[in-house]
């Protein structure tokens, strides 16, 4: 595993998620002693209670945009719905 200093990632946030995104597990240090790891998110056991897959929310937002009667007249309202209940 290859590792990333703290200085760094506050530098370079952009490129270290990228190479995260690119599926490597990286090690955070600040000043030479092991933080954290970061790694690519994957896996049940590690999403949040309530977070809905990618796919199933769009295909509900999909369908209920295709409603004869949305629920919402406008996205702005959807959005501020949904930030409401968070």
């Amino acid at each position: 595993m290859k590792s990333v200093s703290a200085k760094e990632l506050k530098n370079k946030t952009g490129e270290v998620l990228y190479r995260v995104e690119r599926g490597q597990r990286l090690l955070i240090t600040k000043r030479g002693k092991p933080l954290a790891v970061i790694s690519p998110f994957g896996g049940a056991e590690l999403k949040p209670a309530g977070l809905r897959d990618y796919k199933d929310a769009w295909k509900d937002i999909e369908r209920e945009l295709g409603a004869k009667n949305p629920r919402f007249k406008t996205w702005q309202e959807a959005m501020r719905e949904s930030r409401w209940r968070g």
